[in-house]
């Protein structure tokens, strides 16, 4: 029996929207050039008959190292259609890592753009595996066909490798498939969005971000504007001139666009629905986004790379209790387990997830594979809890969790409550060994480093005494550090990424020394 094209995530996401509104505008590039769905279409199709003529084969694998956001839809639609297997290359990988993870790849084939050919000149000599290298342009597939090609990659096929950001060994590659990433495209049936709904990003569709992003906009049939930069500048510049309605980034950036009086006279009442994840988003700062947008409606999500957007709910009207990520949305499941495994409700255990949109496992890593999937569960070292009525609270990773006076805790518990204080913008709080003789090796003591908020200055003794009133004794700080700015994960959108709360630990841990 013939397979339904309807299996192929190309043919799914994008042709089946040209073949029901063809004229209906699907992507805007920069404010510069717009694409209908059939236009956006018709380029895909010409991208992948020249990736066929180069010699691109069905269950071929491509390594995909691209900065530009239209070539990243562009390519990795034309190799869905068609069946070859990207792995999704960050571009802000350093050489050495880009160069061992395509050696682990198994890619026979690599597609680059013109804004990393320096790299190119420095990986290509050394990876002899590759036997095909293309570079994509803006007219490198005009005398191609604009036909659809002919489909491949179905289903259960695997369709990408997604890597982990870990920051210890080389990324893993998270094997996604045709069905698995048509899973997580179904976001949209958990969150309301109107006819004329647009759907904002910038440069971080590279990689997980794409399946989690671009591929459940197109989806839905929304417009996706897609932007090189998504810092708060450029934010600012890009949602009136689009009029976008829906957005999806992590609560840090809020503290970045909030912290300034940037925005003030900026026009941003098009935005009906804010996605926040990756970080928790405290009391505080949830007050500063309905105050500046307080018709938007603010959604917490939680999900990985191995299971993107698992749970979902909306939070600024009450319907999920804040510091929670909602409940599993349509066809997924969550669960918390204890150290036994056995299932608990309103304790702290592992958060185990499951669902259509769960990965097969990690590339070439069977063992690695094996200690995270566990029969349909995939298990990945977050803590959390779990009500009676399935509304998962995200605690943190567990290396992440704070052991003092025999109590853990975890970070945000102490950040909420210094975030809240009067003149803070930002707060990171880590655990430093106590190394203090006749006590347990595992105690530890808390640092905590606050960042002005503009205007403001803070003093270390009064923040000390207006945390004692607010937080349990195993909660309080041991040392406050009034820092410039707290570091971050470079993030490709231009904005800041998760806190890095190790580097708050090695930049200011001595001051905790015994």
């Amino acid at each position: 029996m013939a397979r339904s094209p309807y299996g192929n995530y190309g043919h799914a996401i994008l042709t089946a929207a040209a073949m029901s509104t063809p004229d209906r505008v699907a992507l805007t590039y920069c404010g510069e050039r717009s694409f209908t769905y059939d236009e956006l279409n018709r380029t895909v199709n010409r991208r992948a008959h020249a990736l066929l003529a180069a010699g691109v084969t069905p269950g071929t694998r491509v390594a995909a190292l691209l900065n530009e956001t239209l070539h990243v839809a562009e390519v990795y639609l034309a190799q869905a259609k068609i069946g070859a297997v990207t792995a999704a290359l960050n571009p802000y990988w350093p050489v050495e890592t880009l160069r061992a993870v395509v050696e682990r790849s198994g890619c026979t084939a690599f597609v680059y753009d013109s804004t990393v050919e320096g790299v190119i000149a420095q990986i290509r000599p050394s990876l002899p595996a590759i036997t095909t290298w293309i570079k994509v342009g803006a007219s490198d597939t005009s005398e191609a066909s604009e036909e659809e090609p002919p489909l491949a990659g179905f289903h259960d096929d695997p369709l990408a490798l997604y890597y982990t950001s870990g920051t210890t060994g080389l990324p893993k590659p998270v094997v996604h498939t045709h069905a698995s990433s048509l899973a997580t495209a179904q976001i949209w049936l958990d969150v309301p969005r109107g006819p004329d709904a647009v759907f904002g990003t910038g440069a971080i569709i590279w990689g997980i971000g794409f399946p989690a992003i671009v591929g459940p906009a197109l989806y839905a049939g929304m417009r996706l504007v897609l932007e090189q930069d998504w810092g708060p500048a450029n934010f600012l510049r890009v949602v009136p001139r689009e009029r976008v309605t829906h957005v999806s980034q992590i609560p840090s950036f809020y503290a970045a666009l909030l912290g300034s009086s940037e925005h003030e006279a900026v026009d941003l009442s098009s935005i009906r629905v804010i996605m926040l994840g990756g970080e928790p988003l405290t009391a505080t700062m949830l007050g500063r986004i309905k105050e500046r947008l307080p018709e938007a409606g603010v959604y917490s999500y939680y999900g990985q790379t191995e299971a993107p957007y698992t749970c979902m709910g909306r939070v600024d009207d009450g319907s999920t209790p804040l510091g929670s990520s909602g409940r599993a949305r349509t066809g997924n499941a969550v669960r918390v387990t204890d150290p036994s495994g056995r299932r608990v409700v309103d304790e702290v255990g592992e958060i185990n997830l499951a669902g259509p949109h769960r990965m097969t496992g990690y590339d070439g890593l069977p063992d690695k594979t094996a200690e995270v999937l566990r029969g349909e569960w995939y298990v990945g070292g977050d803590l959390g809890s779990i009500s009676p009525d399935g509304v998962l609270r995200v605690l943190g990773r567990r290396e992440d969790a704070i052991l003092k006076g025999g109590v853990w805790t975890q970070p945000v518990a102490v950040e909420e409550a210094a975030a809240a204080l009067d003149g803070v913008a930002e707060a990171g709080a880590v655990g430093v060994p106590a190394h203090v003789d006749g006590q347990d090796a595992a105690e530890q003591r808390i640092l905590l480093a606050v960042v002005a908020r503009a205007g403001h200055s803070l003093d270390a003794a009064k923040l000390a005494l207006a945390l004692d009133d607010k937080l349990a004794p195993h909660q309080r700080p041991d040392r406050i550090v009034v820092a410039d700015a707290l570091p971050h994960f470079e993030d490709a959108s231009g904005g800041p990424g998760k806190l890095l709360r190790g580097q708050i630990r090695e930049q200011h841990g001595h001051l905790l020394g015994s």
